[in-house]
C-alpha cells in the first residue's frame, strides 16, 4: 500500500513510518522543518502544511492509497498564541486531506484528541458522546472532525487519542522529554492530583492507526488511549520511578488552586468499546509504555 503521511516527524507520525514500513507499505513522508529518521522511508518531502496547492500536485502524482493525517498544532497555548497558524494547520489542512482523499478513493485517517470533550463527565467518554471543547485547541480540532467527515463522507476515520507517551526526534515534545527537561534546568514541576488522564505510547497508537488503515470496513469516529487511568501527578510519580529519579522532583497541586487552571479538563478518559474488540491491538499499560521510554543519562539527580 502507498501511504502519504503528514506530520511525519511528530511523535506518533514517526511511529506511525516505521509501523507501516515493518508491514511491508510504502510511506511518503510529509514534513515541516525536521526530516523524519524511520528508516526505509521511500521519500521524505519537505513541506509548508499551509500551502494546500503543493499537497493538491503532489497527491495527484503519487495518488496513494491512503492518507494519514498527523500534522497538528498540538499545544493548547501555542494555538492560543497563534489562532491563525492553528486554523490553518488544524482545520483547514484535515478539511483539504479529506477532499483529496475523496477524489483519489484514498483511504483517510485523521488522528484528533481527547481534548474535543470538557473533562466533566464522571464517566469515561463514548465516540457518541456529544463535544464540548473547554479551549481552542479542542475547538479546532473539533472543527477538522466534522470538515473530515463532511468531505470525506464513505470513508473516513477518526481517531481520538490522549496524551502520548514515547520518544521524541528532538527529545522536546513527549510528556516524560518536557518532564525531565524542567527537573534539569532546576525546576519543581507542579502536577495537579486532581487531572485524570489515560496516557497512550506514541507506538501503540501507531499500530492501531495501521490497523484502521489496512481495515477499510471500520470507519467512523473512534476512541484510542493506553489500559490505565492516572492522575497527572501520579504519571509524574512513576516516570521519577522509572529513571531513578528523587519522588520529591515534582509537587503535587489541585487545579482548584489556582484560578488560571480552575478550568482545566478533571477527567479525559475514554471508553474504547467497540473498537478494542476489533482490532488485534491491545492498550498498553503504563509499565508498558514506560520500558519504551530513553534514559537520559544527564537527567539523573546529581545527589545519586
Amino acid at each position: 500500500m502507498k501511504i502519504l503521511l503528514t506530520g511525519a516527524s511528530g511523535l506518533l507520525g514517526n511511529a506511525y513510518a516505521e509501523a507501516a514500513i515493518r508491514r511491508g507499505h510504502k510511506v511518503i513522508a510529509l514534513y515541516n522543518t525536521t526530516e523524519p529518521i524511520a528508516h526505509g522511508i521511500e521519500q521524505s518531502i519537505q513541506i509548508d502544511a499551509q500551502q494546500l496547492d503543493k499537497i493538491t500536485v503532489l497527491a495527484l502524482e503519487l495518488w496513494p492509497d491512503a492518507i494519514i493525517n498527523c500534522a497538528a498544532i498540538s499545544s493548547p497555548s501555542d494555538v492560543d498564541a497563534d489562532p491563525k497558524l492553528a486554523e490553518k494547520i488544524n482545520v483547514a489542512l484535515p478539511r483539504h486531506l479529506s477532499q483529496l482523499s475523496t477524489h483519489l478513493g484514498a483511504r483517510l485517517l485523521h488522528v484528533s484528541t481527547d481534548m474535543v470533550f470538557d473533562g466533566h463527565s464522571a464517566e469515561p467518554y463514548r465516540s457518541t458522546d456529544m463535544p464540548s471543547p473547554s479551549n481552542l485547541y479542542g475547538q479546532t480540532k473539533l472543527m477538522a472532525e466534522r470538515e473530515v467527515l463532511e468531505h470525506n463522507p464513505e470513508d473516513p476515520v477518526v481517531l481520538r487519542i490522549p496524551i502520548l507517551m514515547g520518544n521524541s526526534i528532538n527529545g522536546q515534545r513527549s510528556a516524560h522529554e518536557k518532564l525531565l527537561a524542567a527537573i534539569a534546568r532546576g525546576e519543581q514541576p507542579k502536577l495537579f492530583c486532581d487531572e485524570i488522564r489515560q496516557p497512550c505510547s506514541a507506538s501503540n497508537v501507531a499500530e492501531v492507526l495501521l490497523e484502521l488503515t489496512e481495515r477499510r470496513d471500520l470507519h467512523g469516529i473512534f476512541h484510542w488511549a493506553g489500559a490505565e487511568t492516572m492522575s497527572r501527578f501520579e504519571m509524574g510519580q512513576r516516570i521519577l520511578q522509572h529513571f531513578d529519579l528523587p519522588l520529591n522532583s515534582v509537587q503535587s497541586v489541585c487545579k482548584n488552586d489556582d484560578p488560571e487552571f480552575a478550568n482545566r479538563p478533571s477527567n479525559l478518559t475514554f471508553n474504547l468499546h467497540p473498537i478494542v474488540s476489533k482490532l488485534k491491538t491491545k492498550p498498553a499499560t503504563f509499565e508498558e509504555q514506560l520500558e519504551e521510554l530513553s534514559h537520559v543519562e544527564p537527567l539523573r539527580s546529581p545527589n545519586r
